[in-house]
């Protein structure tokens, strides 16, 4: 099983990421403790140098999995669903500058909060339509260079669209591409699907990427859920990509790291 963990490439306001800034020595901490890749949170591919990035990661014998995207929402209010058609194309365009970088690590780019929103006053399937347009829309660019989207299931008190893995499958039909699927997260699945393991089985080849954080965000072993069941469930889809951690950096943000992958290791 490869595992990763998540590091923001500059300071976030989003709190479920155990380390932020400081890269290279977040790098370094992360390798000495056992993990096989990280996974890099980016708002925007202008603000990274791409060749101190991999010369960094490589030199410490790391890979990068997956690039999340989300902060472009939290930081910048970018939206696939805004009601407004200005903020609807940069989200587009947001996204479709991540290819060349992703294309570059062979990462997978994460779709989570750059969903958006439902707007007062617009309606959930007027939102759905311009997902699903977007979604479209970047999926094909980055069809050219093999890179693949993941868009993430989150929980009803983030967002009012795609809660469930049931949620996401028929997302995946209605775009109706080959590079574009699911990520799945264990805290987020907690909270909207009924039980995990049949979710994960129900989704198969269709996952693209898998995070993980216990019952309470904490780290894998924080909280109450089975993890060996979990990944047993995971693993027997044929799933071969990371298993990457995204909670909170509780009690600390090393401490959380090293339980996290000590738990994992176990099983």
């Amino acid at each position: 099983m490869k595992i990763s963990i998540v590091l923001s490439t500059h300071a976030a306001q989003f709190a479920a990421v155990v380390f932020k800034g400081d890269f290279e020595s977040s790098v370094a901490k992360i390798a000495n403790m056992g993990y096989d890749g990280v996974e890099l949170a980016i708002r925007d591919p202008k603000l990274v140098n791409s060749d101190e990035l991999e010369r960094i990661v490589s030199a410490h014998g790391l890979v990068v999995p997956a690039i999340g995207t989300g902060q472009a929402w939290g930081e910048e209010g970018l939206s696939f669903t805004s009601d407004d058609p200005a903020v609807r194309a940069a989200a587009i365009e947001r996204i479709k500058s991540h290819v060349p970088l992703a294309a570059r690590f062979n990462a997978i780019i994460i779709l989570g909060l750059i969903r958006g929103i439902t707007p007062e006053g617009q309606g959930h399937e007027q939102s759905m339509v311009y997902l699903v347009e977007a979604l479209q829309e970047c999926a094909t660019v980055a069809a050219e260079t093999g890179v693949r989207f993941a868009l993430e299931p989150l929980n009803r008190y983030e967002t009012d669209l795609i809660h469930t893995v049931a949620d996401g499958l028929d997302l995946v039909e209605r775009v109706g591409v080959d590079n574009f699927g699911l990520l799945l997260d264990t805290f987020h699945m907690n909270i909207e699907d009924p039980v995990i393991e049949d979710s994960i089985r129900a989704c198969g080849d269709r996952i693209f990427h898998f995070h993980v954080a216990d019952s309470n965000r904490w780290y894998p072993g924080g909280g109450h859920l089975d993890f060996k069941t979990i990944l047993n469930a995971l693993l027997a889809t044929g799933y071969q990509g990371f298993v990457s951690g995204e909670f909170m950096p509780l009690p600390n943000a090393d401490i959380a790291a090293e339980r996290s992958i000590s738990h994992l290791r176990q099983l």
